[in-house]
């Protein structure tokens, strides 16, 4: 697939790009994305997939956990200009305002338990 096309296709989906403005904020594990998103954890993996086949995340192994975070470093000039747009004024408010006060407060420890 084009990897325009991929870049594309990941952001045409809103629940996606919740994803990408919560790890604007912090790195997430896939049980704190799904308590945000109040998603099944095969849909939110499913999500979290598509944004890292197309170069927007990665992943790192963290005790038992997988955390997400945003792949900043990217290289390409398309998905850096594409982070660009995600900082446009109308990505702070209604929903994704109300998914980074639960960022602030989602906790994995609680979630997942230790």
């Amino acid at each position: 697939m084009d990897n325009q096309v991929k870049l594309f296709k990941a952001l045409s989906d809103q629940s996606r790009l919740r994803i990408l403005k919560m790890l604007e904020i912090r790195a997430l594990c896939v049980c704190e994305i799904r308590e945000i998103l109040d998603l099944a954890t095969s849909t939110v993996s499913q999500h979290l997939a598509i944004l890292r086949n197309a170069g927007f995340i990665y992943d790192i192994k963290d005790a038992k956990w997988v955390v997400y975070h945003l792949n900043r470093q990217n290289a390409d000039e398309v998905v850096q200009s594409l982070f660009r747009v995600l900082q446009d004024k109308a990505f702070s408010k209604g929903i994704y305002r109300e998914d980074a006060a639960q960022v602030r407060e989602v906790n994995r420890n609680k979630l997942c338990g230790l």
